[in-house]
């Protein structure tokens, strides 16, 4: 999986986590619904600014955001 891939599936699952739609999220980071959608279905690569603004608004690091998920065996 590479880092867009990544960050794409760690957002929506936080997002989704803290129960806030895409619309909700979209709302508080001052973008469009339709740039945080494009984010997380990995068509768009979103600035480093963005990454920040991601992380505070979900309250993670950016570090959390851009790490494989662990496995357990």
């Amino acid at each position: 999986m590479d880092l867009r891939e990544i960050l794409a599936t760690n957002l929506r699952r936080i997002r989704n986590e803290t129960g806030r739609t895409q619309e909700e999220m979209a709302h508080i980071l001052g973008v469009s619904s339709r740039y945080l959608g494009s984010i997380e279905r990995c068509r768009v690569s979103p600035s480093v600014t963005m990454l920040g603004k991601f992380a505070d608004a979900l309250g993670v690091t950016a570090c959390h955001l851009i790490s494989p998920a662990k496995t357990t065996h």
